[in-house]
């Protein structure tokens, strides 16, 4: 099936259709695997795609096995009425990483946009590769980012897990380091909903100003970062292993509506950083 690459920025790739009518379903997975592990990311836009939830699982088995969750295979990526957690608010989402309170760490998040919301209206998906924040990082930095190790714990419907991880980590597979972090909510933001609970050590109390700051200005840095703006059928294939992401705000009541799947590596990765899980 022929296709049109295009280089996103800082990092990542589009790829279109050449003609009308094309099935995202006709890309061959083995075509498309070495372009996510050279890219990390991957947006396939223009493409028919998903009727239905099922037709977006059963897409999604092609690229390995599907973690599963309490609700099932995809999470509708939706505004609630009352939400109870932030994911399902229209409020930012901090960068982090998925799976870090799982017993396992799913290497692909596979999305798919079932409406997006206009562009005026917010709701980027927002990612960080972290590979090249450590390759940009001057050694001043990275001997500060790696004195500290975070410790989170999270409470909602679905799990109450704590974790903690090192600033700099290993990839599991792959020959290069990369940042688990889990970003401060904003502190005066009282309607970010269900906070979790953050703590860092390593450092003198008087430097972790200095060491959020500096980290957050490099994962945000232009080099760095890449906002996804969704268009509807869009389908996102990132690197969970290698980024962080989080969202941007968006209107409340607007039609921003994501389908998300997480895809287990191959070996799967058991959770290194995880202290318990209930």
């Amino acid at each position: 099936m022929n296709f049109k690459k295009t280089s996103l920025q800082p990092f990542g790739l589009l790829i279109e259709p050449l003609s009308k009518g094309q099935d995202v379903r006709d890309l061959r997975i083995e075509d498309l695997r070495p372009l996510f592990a050279q890219y990390h990311l991957v947006v396939l836009r223009g493409f028919s795609s998903f009727s239905s939830s099922d037709d977006f699982s059963d897409y999604c088995e092609n690229w390995g096995e599907i973690s599963l969750w309490p609700f099932g295979k995809v999470l509708e990526l939706v505004e609630q009425k009352n939400p109870e957690d932030h994911i399902f608010d229209h409020n930012y989402v901090p960068m982090h990483w998925d799976g870090m309170y799982r017993p396992q760490v799913p290497e692909l998040q596979v999305f798919s946009c079932v409406s997006a919301p206009r562009n005026e209206q917010g709701g980027r998906t927002t990612f960080s590769l972290t590979p090249r924040v450590i390759e940009n990082a001057s050694p001043k930095l990275l001997e500060l980012w790696q004195k500290v190790t975070g410790v989170y714990q999270r409470k909602m419907e679905f799990y109450d897990s704590k974790t903690e991880a090192p600033i700099i980590c290993k990839h599991p597979h792959r020959e290069f380091s990369v940042i688990r972090y889990c970003e401060l909510p904003k502190s005066e933001d009282e309607s970010f909903v269900n906070h979790p609970n953050c703590e860092f050590k390593g450092l003198p109390e008087s430097m972790f100003a200095e060491f959020h700051q500096s980290l957050t200005e490099a994962l945000y840095h232009p080099d760095n970062f890449y906002a996804h703006q969704w268009q509807t059928g869009d389908v996102v294939i990132s690197d969970n292993y290698s980024l962080l992401h989080g969202r941007e705000a968006f209107t409340s009541g607007s039609s921003r509506h994501l389908r998300r799947v997480h895809v287990l590596g191959r070996p799967k990765l058991d959770n290194p950083h995880l202290v318990y899980h209930s």
